[in-house]
């Protein structure tokens, strides 16, 4: 019921909502720690095969329980294939201004950007592993369910929608858009063995070092869902970060 749970039901909502472009899908929200003091910052990109049908919403339950968990969080929105302006290339354009935008707000919400983790789920963990290799001074990338790949065929032509051509047309797109770029941001890929969406084989063919979380019977919406015991996996590697 993970899906139909976090699909239907509105997250706790945001302490701010701040603009870093001119595009209605140009924004981020952030969420306090619910502990006092400086505390890392959780980046959240949400997924949906890049597509404009799916929003940041249901990624704010995650960023609720992070921020209850001693965390402050930006939800990312971005520009979306479907929308002006998304696709190739706003949609990475929008990834890397937004978490740019978001380290340098962070303290005005308590985040100490110097300890930031990317976290992504579905073609949201696609962006951030392709973070990785555009802000190497992040300290923690944490993809769930992640597109990990680019070169496997995802349903509806997602991929192609996204790029603009497969592989063959347009093979410097791919390159700039391949989530395994070198990188010495760790990684950590966590991904549910009963995966419909994103199927598993995805992130054991990820290309890069990484290590592979691998979580017994769960489903795409799992991994992100903070009421799954699959969830207890992902805040053990976000709080590595505290170390």
């Amino acid at each position: 019921m993970s899906k139909e749970r976090l699909l239907s039901e509105p997250a706790p909502p945001a302490d701010a909502r701040l603009a870093y472009g001119p595009h209605v899908s140009q924004f981020l929200e952030f969420r306090r720690a619910r502990v006092p003091g400086m505390r890392p910052l959780v980046i959240m990109i949400h997924g949906g095969f890049w597509r404009e049908r799916f929003n940041l919403l249901y990624a704010g339950h995650a960023c609720a329980a992070l921020s209850e968990a001693g965390f402050v969080t930006a939800n990312l929105e971005y520009r979306r294939v479907g929308e002006a302006g998304g696709g190739w290339p706003g949609t990475l354009e929008d990834i890397h201004v937004a978490a740019a935008f978001a380290r340098r707000h962070a303290a005005e919400f308590g985040g100490d950007s110097a300890r930031c983790v990317a976290m992504g789920h579905s073609a949201g963990g696609h962006l951030a592993l392709w973070l990785a290799a555009e802000m190497q001074d992040l300290s923690r990338i944490v993809a769930l369910g992640p597109v990990a790949t680019l070169h496997q065929l995802l349903s509806d032509r997602a991929t192609v929608d996204f790029l603009g051509g497969t592989a063959d047309e347009v093979p410097e797109r791919y390159a700039h858009a391949d989530p395994a770029r070198p990188s010495c941001v760790p990684r950590v890929i966590i991904h549910g063995t009963e995966d419909e969406s994103v199927p598993i084989a995805f992130s054991r063919a990820y290309a890069a070092p990484a290590q592979l979380i691998e979580v017994p019977g769960a489903d795409h919406f799992a991994v992100i869902d903070p009421l799954h015991p699959a969830w207890l996996r992902v805040l053990e590697q976000v709080r590595r970060v505290e170390a």
